[in-house]
């Protein structure tokens, strides 16, 4: 019962399973990166930019980050999000959340800039509406299927039961 409780009291987020990468260990200005995204339309779209030196070098302290979307219809102008640093251990990181607001291709510019240079990554990434699409009514319903095969079997005991009973007086 309290597990149930304190299940409900906690938020739920809307995303199914990991990010994935659309650019992967690729040289942009003056780090090699890789950037990583979960795009659900209608909810904030977490973007991971995962930064690494170049060989020999050091990431520079002074980097900025900013990750630019655009539908791939031209629908509506670019919007530019700038990526916050990430503190982790061992590994440098930015992080912006995006806001897609239909299920379709979009572009994606990933900008960096810094005392040492800038660069720029162009990739493109479908958002799609969260949750499992089609199968959603399916896995909502299953719990409801489940209690209502439940009673139908316990109907069908009683009435055996009292079958039984009738019989055997």
């Amino acid at each position: 019962m309290f597990a149930c409780l304190l299940a409900l009291a906690l938020p739920a987020a809307a995303h199914n399973g990991p990010p994935f990468p659309i650019i992967t260990d690729q040289r942009v200005g003056p780090c090699i990166v890789s950037l990583w995204v979960h795009p659900d339309v209608g909810v904030s779209s977490p973007f991971f930019v995962l930064v690494d030196p170049l060989p020999g070098g050091s990431v520079p302290a002074d980097l900025k980050i900013q990750i630019g979307v655009q539908p791939e219809s031209g629908r509506l102008a670019e919007v530019v999000y700038p990526a916050w640093h990430e503190k982790l251990r061992g590994q440098v990181e930015f992080k912006t959340e995006v806001q897609f607001d239909a299920d379709e291709m979009w572009r994606v510019r990933l900008m960096l800039e810094s005392s040492q240079g800038r660069g720029e990554a162009l990739s493109r990434v479908e958002a799609t509406p969260p949750g499992f699409g089609r199968w959603d009514l399916l896995l909502y319903l299953l719990p409801f299927l489940g209690v209502g095969f439940l009673w139908f079997r316990a109907i069908a005991k009683r009435r055996s039961y009292r079958k039984s009973q009738v019989q055997a007086s």
